[in-house]
């Protein structure tokens, strides 16, 4: 996408109105000045919804966009920039909590921890794309540097080629304008919240433009013990030739963080044909444990929402995100050439603590007798619950990648039909290598609590957990003599290495002005390649055991057609149908993935040619309307999204193509400006996400005799359940009301309903000396699950002059104590507690 070019001045009589771009279902609310408004009212003319003006000339902001948002049979949300600064979001995460139906997962296992939104149950995770390009890598993005966000919700592997299952995102970043300015914002608030950013833009010349954004950020984070964020920041751009047929645009975003991770609160119970500790029968839900819990051994205390299970001495989180961008484009009359190249390099390691809950020791383990000794440790098993088993998840490594994007587009005329139309092509070379760091934590030892494992700080207490605890790093988990933690071994490390050649083309087609045609392809050739790891941490490979590489190919298809009918300019009602594919290793190990290429030599042995590529597709209906003078936007869209072919785990050697999932859902969206002065934009979604169909899952029924152990397979526990990490209803309201022309306040209400990590039962297998094998029903059915919650923000800002202005925000502002992800297993993470700074900005 190209980014922002405005030469215009600003008018703070529309300084409100900007704000409502939040969601663009309406021609031109993000605009700041009386003429560009004017100009961009005629929806109808307007190539792109995102267009904006340039000395003049109307410029398209999202070469894929062909249609005005109006006139476009999708769901599509922009997040503007004014937004983000008045809710005082400071990271991407924080930004999309504003928007009803974007739920987040936590951070998973060895997976890289990193921004995890979910778009109608959909994970997103592989589905960011910053100025239209895939931004693979998994990390914590920023939003200094940022223009506005762009949500397209449902099946979208045609806009943004493999995955895009629920939609993706696009984040526009600020570029250089033709005029000079700058901002610098300072904050200051409880909880040590310090962060101060800058912008300034430099005219260096009639068509040359110079701009730079900056941050620094340094919080601790309010409600939690010893957890802090800390980053800083650059992101340069220039172009030349603005206001000129042909443009050059370089621009660089560097971005480093240092911060120790936050694990969360443990789930209470665990269940499995194993252990089940749940205290009832039937239907039981496992909430993360917080406020008065009581073990299995009557043991009663409290869990502070501050509790931390960390190690502040062995936790840590460093990342760096580099990016070089150069764009260079051609107008050729109503015509335009662009072509983008980047360049990205993305590092992250990390170790972090997460509260395991697997072997039973918060609530208890009733299986185990009181006394038992480990005959590992020698150590007294701790059977009666109270304990929590710190498990130190690590990874280390890097994501590079070279993506070189061609687009063609523009309008013409057929007749009396209007096309506007973006055909396109991209290459792009992608790599991921990652390792482990060496470290003992109890992995070995089993069960994990014992009262060796407790004085080693592998275990620690539920209620009352030291982060300062002496941890030793030693050479294995019995050993007592110390090392120091250090990577593992080339051999170790896995690599996945990726190439894409595709082509796309768009058209939306103006039959009459009332009827309008949309109509999307796109064709990918993606190969993945696979090196797995040959060794485990510091042990070498073992002789004769050479690395190998592991190649597959799939070819993509994907389509979206679309209908709209406009009764008036101001409406328009639509249909639309969209597909999307995700082939095998999509993410290449940059985020959580269910589609995953084998990892080792042993398994990946002829499993390539069995793997398939998840199917997607989604219908969706709808209406746009702008209403009082087109100041207030509303849409309603109606859809249902399927997906076949999901992969699914039948047990540690065994994956099958059984799996089917069905999102049924509502949204509603509202923005504008209702009274002179009174902003607001908002909506409610409604999702029914179902798995259909979770597959099988594998019980083994023990060897009786001369009976050998048999594995037999029954319906998954998710099947029929809700879809992981999504929530029925979700709601959002933001307001703003300018009070005698220099006084503003407003505010934000969330709400987002009950979220499910996972589910487990306890259904066991027996077989008799004759073979005969009988599944026992489970008993328990466990649902891990996350309350739903209301969250409330307020702000209020002060024009001390033209150009400085004085506002305080307040962060959940009831101090409200809830959780904002679930893992499928573990644990969930906990939100932060109120969070209150004040922000002096000074413009120039």
């Amino acid at each position: 996408m190209n980014r922002r070019t405005v030469s215009v001045p600003r008018s703070s009589a529309f300084l409100a109105l900007g704000c409502v771009g939040a969601f663009t279902t309406a021609p031109a609310l993000a605009a700041e000045d009386t003429k560009l408004t004017a100009v961009a009212a005629d929806a109808d003319t307007d190539p792109s919804q995102s267009d904006i003006l340039v000395n003049g000339k109307r410029v398209r902001a999202d070469a894929k966009a062909v249609a005005p948002v109006v006139n476009t049979p999708r769901s599509i949300v922009t997040l503007d920039k004014t937004i983000i600064q008045q809710t005082g979001s400071n990271s991407l995460q924080d930004a999309l909590r504003t928007i009803p139906g974007i739920t987040f997962g936590a951070a998973e296992g060895g997976n890289p921890i990193g921004d995890r939104p979910f778009i109608r149950g959909f994970d997103s995770q592989g589905s960011i794309y910053v100025d239209g390009v895939r931004d693979l890598a998994s990390q914590s993005r920023e939003v200094f540097a940022t223009e506005s966000v762009q949500i397209v919700r449902g099946s979208d592997s045609t806009l943004g080629g493999r995955g895009s299952a629920g939609g993706t995102i696009n984040i526009i970043s600020k570029m250089p304008e033709l005029r000079n300015f700058g901002e610098v914002d300072g904050s200051f608030g409880n909880a040590g919240y310090k962060r101060v950013t800058g912008d300034l833009n430099l005219k260096v010349a009639d068509s040359i433009a110079f701009r730079i954004e900056g941050l620094w950020h340094d919080q601790d984070v309010a409600g939690r013990d010893d957890v802090y964020q800390r980053r800083w920041g650059v992101a340069p751009s220039i172009t030349i030739g603005l206001g000129t047929p042909t443009r050059l645009t370089a621009s660089y975003y560097y971005l480093e963080s240092h911060e120790l991770p936050d694990s969360g609160l443990p789930y209470r119970y665990v269940c499995s044909a194993t252990v089940c500790n749940a205290p009832t029968t039937g239907n039981v839900l496992s909430q993360p444990a917080i406020g008065t819990f009581t073990t299995l051994n009557g043991q009663t205390g409290t869990i502070a929402r501050s509790t931390f299970y960390g190690l502040t001495d062995r936790d840590f989180r460093n990342s760096t995100t580099n990016q070089a961008t150069i764009r260079v484009e051609h107008d050729f009359g109503s015509l335009t050439l662009r072509n983008t190249a980047r360049f990205s390099h993305d590092e992250q390691d990390y170790i972090f603590t997460l509260p395991d809950d697997s072997n039973g020791d918060v609530f208890g383990i009733p299986t185990i007798a009181p006394g038992t000794v480990d005959k590992t440790t020698g150590g007294v098993e701790q059977v009666g619950g109270g304990y929590v088993w710190r498990r130190g998840n690590t990874r280390y490594g890097y994501d590079q990648s070279i993506i070189d994007q061609t687009d063609l587009y523009g309008t013409f005329d057929t007749g009396s039909i209007k096309h506007s139309i973006a055909v396109g092509t991209e290459i792009s070379w992608e790599k991921d290598r990652r390792g482990a760091f060496v470290e003992q934590t109890g992995a070995t030892i089993s069960p994990r609590c014992d009262t060796t494992t407790v004085s080693r700080y592998y275990c620690i207490s539920l209620f009352n957990p030291n982060p300062n605890d002496p941890w030793v790093n030693t050479t294995t988990d019995t050993s007592n003599v110390p090392t120091a933690i250090v990577k593992g071994l080339p051999g170790s490390e896995t690599q996945n290495d990726a190439n894409t050649q595709s082509i796309y083309g768009f058209d939306s087609i103006t039959v009459v002005p009332a009827v309008i045609v949309n109509v999307g392809l796109r064709y990918d050739r993606f190969q993945s390649i696979l090196t797995p790891a040959i060794s485990t941490g510091l042990t070498p490979p073992a002789a004769g055991v050479y690395q190998i590489r592991e190649s597959r190919t799939d070819r993509l298809f994907n389509y979206q057609l679309g209908l709209v009918l406009k009764p008036t300019r101001e409406t328009s009602v639509y249909a639309s149908y969209a597909t999307a594919a995700t082939p095998p290793n999509s993410l290449l190990g940059e985020g959580r993935e269910d589609n995953a290429l084998p990892t080792t030599t042993t398994t990946a042995a002829g499993a390539l040619n069995q793997l398939k590529v998840q199917k997607t597709r989604s219908y969706e209906v709808g209406a746009k309307a702008s209403v009082f003078h087109e100041k207030l936007a509303l849409a309603v869209a109606v859809f249902q999204t399927d997906t076949d072919n999901a992969r699914v785990a039948i047990d540690a050697n065994t994956v099958a193509y059984l799996g089917k999932t069905r999102v049924r859902g509502v949204e509603l969206t509202a923005s504008g400006t209702i009274l002179p002065g009174w902003t607001i934009f908002g909506g409610y979604t409604y999702l029914d996400p179902v798995v259909t169909d979770g597959g099988n899952a594998a019980l083994t029924a023990p060897a009786v005799g001369t009976q050998a152990a048999q594995v037999v397979y029954v319906t998954s526990v998710n099947t029929g359940k809700q879809v992981p990490s999504t929530v029925r209803n979700s709601f959002t309201a933001t307001t703003n009301v300018t009070l005698y022309k220099r006084f503003q306040v407003g505010g934000s209400v969330i709400y987002n309903d009950r979220q499910y990590g996972g589910y487990a039962d306890n259904r066991t297998a027996t077989q008799t000396a004759a073979g005969v094998v009988t599944v026992n029903p489970a008993t328990v059915v466990l649902y891990r699950e996350i309350p739903g919650y209301v969250r409330f923000d307020a702000r209020a800002s002060y024009d001390v002059t033209k150009n400085v202005t004085f506002s305080v925000n307040a962060q959940n502002l009831t101090d409200k104590v809830y959780f904002s992800s679930a893992y499928a297993n573990h644990y969930a993470t906990i939100a932060a507690g109120r969070t209150v700074f004040g922000t002096v900005g000074v413009k120039f």
